[in-house]
């Protein structure tokens, strides 16, 4: 006996028509006990947004300014992560540093030239920070010196390691509802730190 299949209904697509986005519902605020989790961008929930090392650091400005995000994935053609560039890059001392140790132009420095690369690149295993808070999360970041932590899945035997998604000083701070005033490291931890206490 064959199986009776019938056309669905269809119409025209309306004339302003959107279209869904992959949003993570991250508590609007934390506390330092909350769950580490509450505060880690998931990569299985939303997209992350990646850059090829031989693009311009204006064209990683512009898709960090469009996508609203302050962190690019610098991957190859195989989307194997060869490292993070982030805003602080971007604005920081290192475009700075290439143009006079190599004569080019503000335009010519690549995401390459000032990104970190993937060897220098801290990561923290998601069972570990599964059973983790958010301070825990917040005296990792203080203890590393630095604004992001990658989370990886971990691999199965001759598997590589995946990326599951990102610890962001910023989102860290937006939830805990603390305001900074620079992105020097060691001034926002302290900040941090006092404004909890109070």
């Amino acid at each position: 006996m064959s199986e009776i299949y019938h056309q669905l209904i269809s119409g025209r697509l309306e004339s302003g028509a959107t279209f869904h986005k992959p949003v993570q519902n991250l508590p609007e605020h934390v506390g330092m006990n909350n769950p580490a989790l509450d505060v880690m961008t998931d990569f299985k929930v939303v997209t992350a947004y990646t850059i090829f090392p031989l693009e311009s650091i204006d064209e990683a400005q512009q898709k960090m300014v469009h996508r609203g995000v302050r962190m690019l994935l610098v991957v190859d053609a195989k989307n194997t992560l060869l490292g993070l560039v982030t805003s602080t890059d971007l604005m920081g001392e290192k475009p700075m540093q290439v143009i006079q140790n190599t004569g080019c132009k503000h335009a010519e420095v690549l995401v390459r030239d000032i990104m970190t690369s993937s060897e220098r690149l801290e990561v923290i295993c998601m069972i570990d920070l599964a059973g983790a808070r958010v301070g825990d999360v917040l005296a990792t970041l203080k203890g590393t010196g630095r604004q992001h932590a990658l989370v990886v899945d971990r691999p199965q035997t001759g598997q590589p390691q995946r990326v599951r998604g990102i610890l962001s000083m910023t989102q860290l701070t937006r939830q805990l509802g603390v305001t900074l005033q620079t992105a020097e490291i060691a001034r926002t931890f302290a900040e941090i730190e006092t404004q909890l206490a109070n």
